[in-house]
């Protein structure tokens, strides 16, 4: 009976682990962004990740995600992991930011009632764009984990999480919190700023000892109505 039950378990956490789905999807200036997608639920997420990881990395962050309701779609930017199907010359922050918005309406499409977006670093960057492109309502809300802050704050509209470490090191050696805090303060309601301990980089956070709290804090963001 146990070797029975051992059996099930297994069966069950393979059929888990295979409900991820590799999709594609074109953008308006004709790249092919690769993506992975997990669950089924109304309420949608893109993951972004940073210039020195791909898609696969937020399995983790995904899963979680998927367990609570979420349906995620996790994805490669134009020259990145997996998307190199595209014009040459293209790798820029608009056009990653249309990779974020083709994901968003990707999810639109197959049926999500609201898309948010969590960016990390880079993909942070490309995130911010792509809310200041997106349509009013298009985008339900998004996660700024570690970005660089660099985009007119007064145009980001809609439910911010801005996330940064206290150290984490930006260019020229100054904290990265300052040009964060500085872009939080200007950027219109709602809004928030979480600050960790530590000096990890954005995704990196999770290896650390404060990547639970990291979790907690995105998946409480995403799940407020």
């Amino acid at each position: 009976m146990l070797i029975f039950r051992t059996l099930i378990a297994a069966f069950l956490l393979a059929a888990v682990a295979a409900a991820q789905e590799n999709v594609t999807f074109p953008t308006p200036d004709g790249w092919t962004i690769h993506a992975d997608l997990y669950g089924t639920g109304e309420r949608g997420v893109v993951l972004v990740p940073g210039a020195k990881f791909v898609k696969g990395s937020w399995e983790k962050q995904a899963r979680v995600l998927e367990k609570a309701g979420f349906r995620v779609l996790a994805i490669d930017l134009r020259g990145f992991g997996a998307s190199k199907e595209g014009p040459a010359g293209a790798r820029t922050e608009g056009g990653f930011a249309m990779d974020v918005l083709a994901a968003v309406r990707y999810l639109h499409e197959q049926g999500a009632r609201t898309v948010a977006v969590v960016g990390a670093s880079m993909g942070g960057n490309a995130t911010e764009a792509a809310l200041v492109k997106s349509k009013p309502g298009e985008i339900d809300r998004v996660v700024l984990l570690a970005h660089g802050a660099f985009a007119p704050a007064k145009e980001l509209k809609g439910r911010k999480l801005f996330i940064v470490s206290r150290e984490d090191p930006g260019p020229g050696g100054q904290p990265r919190l300052v040009r964060i805090r500085a872009q939080y303060e200007e950027a219109p309601e709602p809004k928030e700023l979480v600050v960790l301990e530590g000096s990890a980089h954005a995704q990196y956070i999770f290896a650390t000892d404060q990547g639970e709290r990291l979790m907690r804090e995105i998946l409480r963001f995403l799940s407020e109505a």
